[in-house]
């Protein structure tokens, strides 16, 4: 699932082209990815959001900014509205342009509904890397362009609420404060951490808690803090506080110039992959030497359900 790194860099990529553009028309092969209950508050206190209610929200608004919480995109649009998609697990949107192909016998995968596909007419990876060809969700644009979201597995959402009521959503109203912020510092750190139950690994992922650190992340901010992922929050010393503070702003900050990891199928809206799996510290490394001095051999666990990569030489529970 695209983290806080990955979200981020195509947020900023975005910002140079979407706003002030309009939307001239949208189309979709999963209405799924619009929730029956509960995603938009027009027309209603929280209406269904159909695909063709959105589109008729949509359609003619200009956008006005775009911006990440969490691991949300926001595009603000004009008229007070404002679309939130969460990528979920293989979602990322690109930009450029597609045209339409019917379905034909010899049409390799990819052949919606027996209907066709999306054909990327722009050269380079993102008409030849084959993770930008799930093609669910394409805006047109008024400079000619297209805002499209691949989506491998279909888990994206897409929701459609007021602007001016954002913080009224459970999207946004239940996420932790963003680590990479600027007025981020450790007294705010020490306060979301503190009573809290569980182990380390599991309530960093814990979006209420921090919002945007997911699995990847996670294991590395504990790689370079030298914490075991199963340590206790309540057993963590004012030291190693302090440590898994630093490192969480190091190990962001190093993603962020390395415009996020591509280790499986996030890519950014060009269809280019991240660096960040380059210079990886220990996550998905199970079976190799640890990178620091005297350190041993990288292991996995599991924490909560999710995959946990550590070294048990300095990372001791």
């Amino acid at each position: 699932m695209p983290e806080l790194p990955e979200v981020q860099t195509i947020v900023s990529d975005l910002q140079k082209i979407l706003p002030g553009l309009k939307i001239g028309d949208v189309w979709t092969d999963w209405k799924k990815m619009f929730p029956a209950r509960g995603g938009s508050a027009f027309g209603g206190k929280k209406s269904s959001l159909s695909f063709d209610n959105f589109k008729k929200e949509v359609v003619g608004e200009k956008i006005l900014d775009i911006r990440r919480v969490g691991k949300n995109i926001l595009i603000n649009l004009s008229g007070n509205k404002t679309v939130l998609v969460h990528q979920k697990m293989t979602g990322h949107f690109l930009y450029g342009n597609w045209k339409f192909e019917k379905a034909t016998p010899d049409m390799p995968d990819g052949s919606r509904d027996g209907r066709g596909k999306w054909i990327s007419e722009e050269k380079g990876p993102i008409r030849d890397d084959p993770q930008n060809r799930f093609i669910h969700l394409v805006f047109d644009l008024s400079n000619g362009k297209q805002l499209a979201l691949s989506d491998l597995r279909k888990f994206a959402k897409v929701l459609l609420w007021p602007t001016d009521k954002l913080n009224e959503l459970k999207d946004i109203k239940d996420l932790g404060p963003d680590p990479t912020a600027e007025d981020f510092d450790f007294k705010k750190f020490q306060e979301r951490l503190a009573e809290k139950k569980g182990r380390i690994k599991t309530v960093l992922m814990d979006q209420s808690v921090f919002a945007g650190i997911g699995n990847i992340y996670s294991d590395e901010i504990l790689w370079l803090s030298g914490i075991h992922p199963m340590k206790p929050v309540s057993s963590l010393t004012q030291e190693e506080l302090k440590t898994i503070y630093t490192s969480t702003k190091k190990i962001l900050k190093r993603a962020l110039e390395a415009r996020g990891t591509s280790d499986s199928d996030y890519r950014d809206p060009y269809g280019r992959k991240g660096h960040y799996q380059e210079i990886l510290y220990v996550y998905g490394l199970e079976r190799e030497k640890c990178q620091k001095k005297d350190g041993g051999i990288i292991t996995r666990l599991k924490v909560g359900g999710r995959s946990a990569h550590f070294c048990p030489i300095h990372q001791k529970l």
